[in-house]
């Protein structure tokens, strides 16, 4: 009866995996590079896609579903601060938008519970776009001066913002 949803919620949670990889990923390379408050930040975003798949595995689960627990891609090796930030912020923008579309499917076939969850993600995936958006654009704004104030003083962006 739920097959439509458990199918749905299986590929969110693959594609939450593949974020969760991606941005451990820039986590690393970024503190390595001494961009803390960056580092920082996609560590915290990282976890809460961790949440995310949970939350998504619950539900499977709650619909007796099997999580499929594989990750959408592998994780693209881009070390460039930009680039990274960049990324991050497509792929949080296509998040947003592939939920919206997987609600609507929800809608479709009356399954209120599981379109909610993923109204839910919506938000906090459009949360994430706006950090990075943010961090991309003061990159274009200010530059490299930006960039060096984030490896000396890093408590100053929204990257270091709760």
């Amino acid at each position: 009866m739920h097959e439509k949803s458990i199918a749905l919620l299986n590929h969110a949670v693959a594609d939450e995996l593949a974020a969760v990889h991606q941005y451990m990923y820039f986590h690393f390379h970024l503190d390595d590079q001494g961009y803390d408050a960056l580092a920082s930040l996609f560590k915290r975003t990282a976890i809460m896609e961790m949440g995310h798949v949970e939350i998504l595995a619950e539900r499977i689960l709650f619909l007796k579903g099997e999580v499929e627990m594989k990750a959408a891609g592998e994780v693209q090796k881009v070390t460039d601060v930009k680039e990274i930030l960049k990324l991050a912020r497509d792929m949080e923008d296509a998040s947003a938008k592939d939920y919206n579309a997987k609600a609507k499917i929800c809608a479709e076939n009356a399954d209120s519970a599981t379109k909610k969850i993923f109204e839910n993600l919506v938000g906090d995936e459009e949360k994430h776009f706006d950090q990075f958006d943010k961090e991309v654009g003061k990159i274009e704004t200010f530059g490299d001066r930006y960039l060096a104030l984030q490896s000396i003083d890093g408590g100053k962006s929204e990257a270091s913002a709760d």
